[in-house]
C-alpha cells in the first residue's frame, strides 16, 4: 500500500488489450479527465507487479463533495478470468476444426468476406487457394481412419511452414484445405501455390511399414485491386473449387489458376449446372427411354422383337437431351445408379406390356457404378419379380471399360444374373488396351464390337482387319457377335461377307421413343 501512495494511477494500474498495441487507458483515469461514470467493456487484462495476468472487468466512478466537485473516483473492479477463458474456449472451437486446429469453414468464410468488403477502400490485391489431397483416399482405405487423421495432422504442420504470420489457413472438410493470401499480389500469390503444391509433392508419409507419396491439386484465384470481376464469398470459393478440381482433370499435382473466360473451369461450371438438371429430371420423371433395332444378317432371325434400350432427358422446354450431354456428368457425381435404376423399371414396365416379350430380346444398358452397387441386383430381382417379365428376354449391356475396372464385381454380377436366365453383351468392344486377354474371364452372350472401328471398314483395310479379328475370336469363344455404327450398305455388306451375326446403326433403324404403357394392375 505504502508502495503505491502518491503513485500515477497508471503506473499501479496496469491494463493492456490483446487487441490493441501497448497499454490502454483505465476506466478510473476516463473518469479523472471526463468526470463521468465509465464501465469498461473492452477485453482489459491487470499486469500485476510479480508479473501475472489477470482478466478483469471494471468500472469507476467520481466522488463529489457537498458542492458537486468532483474531488475523487472509486475504481472495482473483479477477476473474470476463469470466464473469459471457458468464453475463448467456446469461440476457438466454433470457429476452429478440432482435428487441425486450424480455422474452420464459417471462420473462414468470415475472413474472407472481410477481405472482400476492405478491398474496395483500400484497392487491396489478395488470392484465394483451395487444395485437395491428391492420395488421401488411399491411405484412409489402406491404413485406416487414424492414419488418414495422422496424414491431415502432418500436412497442416507442413503448409504453415511456407506461410506468412498474416495467411490464414483452413480446414473445408475431408482433405481439402482454403488458404487466404491478404494482400498479396498474383506474381506473390503463384509462388505461394507453388511452395505449398512443391512441399506436399516432396512429403511421403509413412505408417507402419508402409510409405505413400500424397500429391495435391491446387485452385488459385486472384481478387481485389482493380479486377473488374468483383467476386462475393460464395461465388469466389465456388470458382476456387472449381478450378482445383480443373487441376485434378488436368493430371493431379498441379495448380489451375483461374482466368476471365477460363475454358475449364466454365467447362466444370457447366457440369454443376447440368447435376442439377439431371437430379431435377429424376425427380420430376423425365426420363425417356428410346429403342433402337438390332438386326440379324446371317440369316437366321432368333427373336421376334430385339432392340436396345437408349435413355434420354425430356427438358422442361420439350426438347429432348441426347445422352452424351449429361451421361459424363451422371458418372462424374455418382447418379448413374439412380439413372440404371430407373431405366430398368421403365424397361421392364414396357416389357411387361408386350405380347411377345418370351421370344424377344430386350437390351439395358448398366454403368460401371452400378456393377458395384451392392444394391443393385436385389433391385433388379425386385423389378423382374413385379413385373413378371421372363428373364430370358433381357440382355443386360455393360461396356468393355466398365467391365476391366470392376472385373471381379462384373463377373459375380454377370454369374447371378445369368443364372436366373438373363443374357449379356459386352459393349464397344476394342476400345480397351488389353481386350482379348479380359475375355475370357467374363461369362457373357454377347460381342458388341466398338463402332469406331465399324464405321470406318469400307476404307480402312487396319479397321478391316480389327472388325474382322474381334468377329473371329467372339466365334470361336462361341459368343455372337454385333456390329455397331452401321451407317449405309456399303458398311453392311462388308459386315455380311465377314459373317457378323448382328448390326445396329442409322443405317439399320434410328432410336425411337418408347411409348410405355401403365402397368396392368
Amino acid at each position: 500500500m505504502s508502495e503505491a501512495y502518491g503513485q500515477s494511477i497508471s503506473i499501479i494500474f496496469v491494463l493492456q488489450n490483446h487487441e490493441l498495441p501497448g497499454n490502454v487507458m483505465s476506466s478510473i483515469e476516463h473518469v479523472v479527465f471526463s468526470g463521468k461514470e465509465t464501465i469498461c467493456t473492452n477485453r482489459c487484462s491487470l499486469i500485476c507487479k510479480n508479473g501475472n495476468i489477470y482478466s478483469i472487468e471494471d468500472c469507476a466512478a467520481p466522488l463529489h463533495d457537498l458542492e458537486s466537485k468532483m474531488f475523487g473516483a472509486v475504481l472495482i473492479f473483479h477477476d473474470v478470468s476463469d470466464a473469459r477463458r471457458h468464453a475463448d474456449e467456446m469461440t476457438f472451437q466454433a470457429t476452429h476444426d478440432p482435428l487441425t486446429g486450424l480455422v474452420n469453414r464459417g471462420e473462414f468464410e468470415r475472413r474472407i468476406q472481410k477481405a472482400i468488403d476492405n478491398t474496395g477502400d483500400l484497392g487491396n490485391q489478395h488470392a484465394l487457394a483451395y487444395l485437395d489431397l491428391d492420395k488421401f483416399k488411399i491411405v484412409n482405405d489402406t491404413c485406416g481412419h487414424a492414419a488418414g487423421d495422422e496424414l491431415l495432422k502432418q500436412i497442416t504442420g507442413l503448409l504453415r511452414v511456407v506461410l506468412r504470420a498474416n495467411d490464414t489457413l483452413a480446414r473445408l472438410g475431408g482433405d481439402e484445405f482454403g488458404v487466404l493470401l491478404e494482400s498479396c499480389p498474383p506474381y506473390f500469390a503463384i509462388q505461394v501455390a507453388e511452395n505449398l503444391r512443391s512441399i506436399i509433392g516432396d512429403f511421403h508419409f509413412s505408417w507402419e511399414d508402409q510409405v505413400f507419396s500424397i500429391g495435391v491439386s491446387i485452385g488459385l484465384v486472384n481478387f481485389g485491386g482493380n479486377d473488374p470481376q468483383q467476386f462475393g464469398c460464395d461465388e469466389l470459393l465456388r470458382t476456387a473449387d472449381t478450378a482445383c478440381y480443373a487441376a485434378k482433370d488436368l493430371g493431379r499435382n498441379r495448380i489451375h489458376i483461374f482466368e476471365p473466360n477460363d475454358e475449364a473451369v466454365n467447362r466444370r461450371f457447366g457440369e454443376i449446372d447440368w447435376y442439377s438438371k439431371i437430379c431435377s429430371a429424376i425427380a420430376g420423371n423425365r426420363l425417356v427411354l428410346y429403342s433402337q433395332k438390332i438386326l440379324s444378317i446371317n440369316g437366321f432371325h432368333a427373336y421376334h422383337e430385339h432392340v436396345e434400350f437408349l435413355v434420354r432427358i425430356a427438358a422442361k422446354d420439350g426438347t429432348i437431351v441426347p445422352p452424351m450431354a449429361f451421361i459424363p456428368t451422371a458418372e462424374r457425381y455418382g447418379l448413374m445408379p439412380e439413372i440404371d435404376r430407373k431405366v430398368v423399371q421403365m424397361a421392364f414396365n414396357y416389357i411387361s406390356c408386350q405380347e411377345n416379350a418370351a421370344t424377344s430380346l430386350f437390351s439395358i444398358n448398366l454403368s460401371g457404378a452400378t456393377l458395384n452397387d451392392e444394391r443393385a441386383l436385389q433391385y433388379i430381382f425386385d423389378q423382374m419379380a413385379t413385373s413378371a417379365i421372363p428373364p430370358e428376354c433381357i440382355c443386360f449391356e455393360i461396356t468393355e471399360t466398365a467391365a476391366i475396372t470392376n472385373l471381379l464385381n462384373a463377373r459375380a454380377f454377370i454369374v447371378t444374373l445369368r443364372k436366373k436366365g438373363c443374357k449379356f453383351a459386352l459393349d464397344d468392344f476394342g476400345s480397351g488396351m488389353s481386350s482379348f486377354a479380359y475375355l475370357k474371364h467374363l461369362p457373357i452372350d454377347f460381342l458388341k464390337i466398338d463402332g469406331a472401328f465399324v464405321k470406318d471398314i469400307v476404307r480402312d483395310s487396319i479397321d478391316a482387319a480389327m472388325v474382322e479379328s474381334i468377329n473371329n475370336i467372339g466365334h470361336v469363344m462361341g459368343l455372337k457377335t454385333i456390329a455397331e455404327f452401321v451407317e449405309n450398305d456399303a458398311i453392311l455388306e462388308k459386315l455380311q461377307l465377314m459373317g457378323v451375326d448382328y448390326v445396329q446403326g442409322f443405317g439399320i433403324g434410328r432410336p425411337e421413343p418408347l411409348v410405355i404403357k401403365p402397368q396392368p394392375k
